[in-house]
C-alpha cells in the first residue's frame, strides 16, 4: 500500500488555479522530489497535504486513511510533518528548545523531550548549538534546524520544503548525507528543490508542476530528458549535461 495517495488535488485562488487536479503516490521508503518555476504550485501542495491550506477539490490519504480537511497538528500526530522553505524557528529561543516544542508531540515530560531533542541535534551536527539561540544561528544551521523540528515530532513521512536551497555546495554535499541518512532511518520523504544536484541525487521519483499541473512523473533520468520538462524548468543546458 502506497503511503501517500494524492487524487485530483485542486485549490483556487478566485479565479487562479495553484493546483489543478494533481494525482501522485508516494511509496513507503522512498524520496520523491518535486520540482517546477516559481510558482507552480509546489509549496501550495505541500500547504495541502499538511493541512494548512483546504484543498477546493481531491483528497489527500495518508496510511491508508483520508486526511483531507484535518488539521495540521492532528496530521502531525498520524506521522505527517512539513518544513518550511521560509524558516519557521523561535529567534529568542536556544535551538535546543526549538526542537524540543516538536518532541512534545511524541514525549510528555521535559526530560524525555530534551533527551530526544539533544539526540536529533546531535546526529544533524548541532551537537555545539543547543546553548545557541536561533536568531544567531547560519543559514545552514537554521535548515538544520527546521528539519531537527520536524524530526522531533516522530514522522513517517517528511515533506522537505526547500532545505538545500540558498547553501553553499559544501552544505549542499552534507544537507543530501543528511537526507540520505533520514531515509535510511526508515522516514520517507517528499521534498521541493530548485538544487538540481541534490534533487537528481536523492530522488527515486521525480514530479514536475507547471502552472498546477503535473507535467511529468518518473525516474530521474527521464526527466532531464523530457522535452516538456527541459522546456518548462530544466533548460537545455541541464539536458545536455
Amino acid at each position: 500500500m502506497s503511503l501517500l495517495v494524492v487524487n485530483g488535488l485542486t485549490k483556487r485562488f478566485g479565479g487562479l488555479r495553484a493546483v489543478a487536479d494533481l494525482s501522485f503516490a508516494v511509496e513507503p521508503g522512498t524520496i520523491v522530489g518535486m520540482i517546477g518555476p516559481n510558482g507552480a504550485g509546489k509549496t501550495t501542495t505541500f500547504s495541502l497535504i499538511s493541512g494548512f491550506q483546504q484543498p477546493t477539490a481531491g483528497d489527500v490519504v495518508f496510511k491508508g486513511e483520508r486526511i483531507t480537511g484535518q488539521t495540521p497538528d492532528a496530521i502531525c500526530l498520524r506521522g505527517l510533518t512539513r518544513t518550511f522553505q521560509i524558516m519557521q524557528s523561535f529567534p529568542k529561543l536556544t535551538a535546543l528548545h526549538n526542537v524540543m516544542i516538536g518532541a512534545y508531540a511524541r514525549h510528555s515530560s521535559v526530560a524525555a523531550a530534551r533527551r530526544h531533542a539533544s539526540d536529533i541535534m546531535d546526529r544533524l551536527g548541532m551537537a555545539g548549538r543547543h546553548d545557541e539561540l536561533a536568531r544567531n544561528l547560519t543559514l545552514a544551521d537554521l535548515k538544520r534546524l527546521e528539519l531537527a523540528k520536524a524530526l522531533a515530532t516522530g514522522p513517517e513521512l517528511l515533506l522537505l520544503d526547500e532545505v538545500v536551497s540558498g547553501l553553499t555546495p559544501t552544505e549542499v554535499e552534507e544537507m543530501v548525507g543528511m537526507v540520505r541518512k533520514i531515509r535510511a532511518d526508515g522516514i520517507t520523504i517528499v521534498m521541493i528543490e530548485h538544487v538540481m544536484q541534490a534533487v537528481m541525487a536523492l530522488s527515486d521519483l521525480i514530479v514536475v508542476l507547471h502552472h498546477g499541473e503535473k507535467i511529468f512523473e518518473g525516474v530521474p533520468q527521464a526527466a532531464a530528458k523530457d522535452p516538456r520538462v527541459v522546456e518548462a524548468y530544466l533548460g537545455e543546458e541541464m539536458m545536455i549535461a
